[in-house]
């Protein structure tokens, strides 16, 4: 009589708390201990000896992937290989989320922007979680698409880049030697031929004020005593972006020569930035340099306790100001401006 597998369920394992150790069949077990900590163990025989090899903890192999962790270890035992020896010398173990964190790994220390970083960790261990236990040679055409079907046409620019980080890590794979032959994540040629083609994004201009209501605006803008007024007046003066504005110290500030240098970690592409200070922008800043203190980084907008304005400081203001029609990343480009005295106009 055959022995009976995948005894467990997914709800079971979630809601087992009493310390033991579950059988779900074919040696795979789930242990449980005093402190509910859960994780997964295959028992095999090896020369007449009972040995345990751990698959990883019940948090983050999900029951779907420690049975294919299990079958894997299985027909290693059948073909005659010690399953813990194998992953030992690498010979076993090489999983698609052991190489995504590799290169997770390798790639954090360049990734300066922290959304960028989570976007990154998010496609390789939850979107792509189904690949995580699979052994990187044996992912093939079907498992990739079975990821990327049910988002392409629902979230089609995050599905786009999933595909592009999957693709990345199987190139990462084939470089280590962990598998050979095509990328079956490649787009062009490949799955293009499969996938619907992502229809272009077009997002259109950001809202602009015409610039002949600029003149009225600033006028009243320049009466308002808020930091956040100056933070966009300076803004609009210098069409610069939000962060820049708000991230600015003084210690950037070359009063003499009349420039704000903006270092390369600041801005978006990552290249120092030299923006020259019209009158009109200096004059922005003697109104706020009572703020200063005596510190000579100190944020030249500061929020609150001299901490950084918050990002909504410019949007909320326009909404109060009744001019939340229009955006502050949209007002520069459509404003004309003379770049000697600062005074916008037509």
């Amino acid at each position: 009589m055959a022995r009976s597998i995948n005894r467990l369920t997914a709800r079971t394992v979630a809601s087992l708390k009493a310390p033991g150790k579950y059988t779900d069949g074919a040696g795979l077990y789930l242990e449980v201990d005093a402190a509910v900590a859960k994780r997964w163990t295959f028992i095999f025989q090896w020369h007449g000896q009972r040995k345990q090899m751990g698959l990883g903890s019940a948090n983050t192999v999900s029951l779907a992937d420690a049975r294919e962790l299990a079958l894997a270890a299985r027909k290693l035992v059948q073909s005659g290989t010690n399953p813990i020896e194998a992953r030992k010398d690498g010979r076993v173990g090489k999983t698609f989320g052991d190489v995504a964190d590799q290169v997770l790994a390798a790639l954090t220390p360049s990734m300066s922007n922290l959304k960028h970083r989570a976007q990154w960790t998010t496609a390789l261990q939850k979107s792509a979680a189904q690949l995580r236990a699979k052994r990187v040679d044996e992912i093939t055409t079907e498992d990739v698409l079975n990821v990327l079907r049910p988002v392409w046409t629902k979230t089609p620019e995050t599905a786009s880049r999933l595909r592009g980080r999957i693709e990345r890590v199987l190139d990462a794979a084939k470089a280590k030697g962990l598998r050979s032959g095509e990328n079956p994540a490649r787009w062009r040629g490949h799955l293009d031929m499969l996938l619907p083609r992502r229809r272009v994004l077009v997002r259109g201009h950001h809202a602009a004020m015409p610039y002949e209501g600029l003149p009225a605006f600033m006028a009243l803008l320049r009466s308002r005593p808020a930091v956040s007024a100056r933070a966009l007046e300076f803004t609009i003066l210098t069409g610069a972006r939000t962060g820049e504005t708000l991230g600015m110290r003084w210690s950037e500030v070359d009063e003499a020569e009349a420039v704000w240098n903006v270092p390369a970690h600041r801005m978006k592409a990552r290249i120092a930035h030299r923006v020259p200070l019209t009158p009109a922008a200096l004059a922005v800043l003697e109104r706020v340099r009572p703020l200063k203190g005596k510190k000579d980084d100190a944020f030249v907008f500061p929020g609150q306790r001299g901490a950084e304005h918050s990002q909504m400081a410019m949007m909320m203001l326009m909404r109060r100001m009744e001019q939340d029609a229009f955006t502050v990343h949209g007002c520069v480009p459509a404003w004309k401006k003379d770049p000697v005295s600062g005074v916008i106009g037509a």
